[in-house]
């Protein structure tokens, strides 16, 4: 006898289990940033560039779209605007907490036990399932019948 699959209650334990790990691993992250500090910047060539140097180009832009109405001024504002984006995201730094070893554990057994979960309930091979009901209504209207292991259609 085949023990019944109960998929719902499974993919909603990953869910939840998923849930729960990040949201104790987001508890224990430190997120900072030294954009707007005043040693805020970064070296590319070894050149500094400061926090407040990366807004030039932008402004450069803005005027430079005001005063024509080219199409390589709104490139040049919006690769400005994409600039000071990625100096924001480059100056981030992220630190974990200090946690106990069971602490890490637990993280890390809730995020992947929830996503192997998901997985299994996602990826799970539906060949051995019932038929689906589209191709029994076409049967039915068709008149065509259909072998169920190979899922061709015979006349």
């Amino acid at each position: 006898m085949k023990k019944p699959k109960h998929e719902l209650m499974t993919f909603v334990a990953g869910i939840v289990m998923l849930v729960a790990g990040l949201f104790i691993l987001s508890q224990k992250v430190i997120v900072s940033s030294s954009f707007f500090s005043s040693f805020g910047g970064m070296s590319i060539w070894g050149a500094r560039i400061s926090s407040g140097m990366v807004v030039i180009p932008l402004i450069i832009g803005i005027v430079w779209m005001f005063m024509t109405d080219s199409f390589a001024s709104k490139v040049f504002s919006a690769l400005a605007g994409l600039l000071i984006v990625i100096m924001v995201i480059l100056t981030t730094n992220i630190h974990l907490t200090t946690m106990t070893l069971f602490d890490w554990l637990v993280i890390l057994v809730l995020i992947f036990g929830g996503l192997g979960f998901i997985g299994r309930i996602l990826l799970a091979d539906r060949k051995n399932e019932e038929v689906d009901p589209r191709e029994e209504m076409y049967r039915e209207m068709y008149g065509e019948q259909t072998d169920k292991k190979s899922k061709r259609r015979k006349k």
